[in-house]
């Protein structure tokens, strides 16, 4: 079994819009919102399930676009507010990285 490392810290990138999912997956509910796996949990729940067993809530930070920050807020209830990051573009996973690193602040 793993050890909580509090200095250890997570970032969840969730801000595509799932267009290879198409149909199920749409623009106001792309992939990572919905369960895709038929278990009761979103990819995003399961995701943050996964790393919960080994960084604490406070150390996992989501970021997303802007419009779905509400959404990652319902499902993610455990993740502070402040740990939500809305990306003010669509883009690729380069734009999340450079947001990420110029917004997420783990006390270094």
């Amino acid at each position: 079994m793993h050890t909580m490392d509090k200095t250890y810290y997570c970032v969840i990138m969730a801000g595509g819009i799932g267009s290879r999912f198409w149909p199920v997956s749409r623009s106001n509910m792309p992939k990572q919102f919905i369960d895709i796996l038929g278990v009761g949990r979103t990819l995003i729940q399961q995701t943050f399930d996964r790393f919960t067993k080994i960084i604490p809530d406070e150390n996992i930070y989501v970021v997303t676009n802007e419009e779905y920050i509400n959404i990652v807020r319902e499902q993610l209830p455990k993740v502070p507010v402040e740990n939500i990051l809305g990306e003010p573009m669509k883009g690729r996973r380069i734009k999340c990285r450079l947001w990420m690193q110029g917004n997420v602040n783990v006390g270094v």
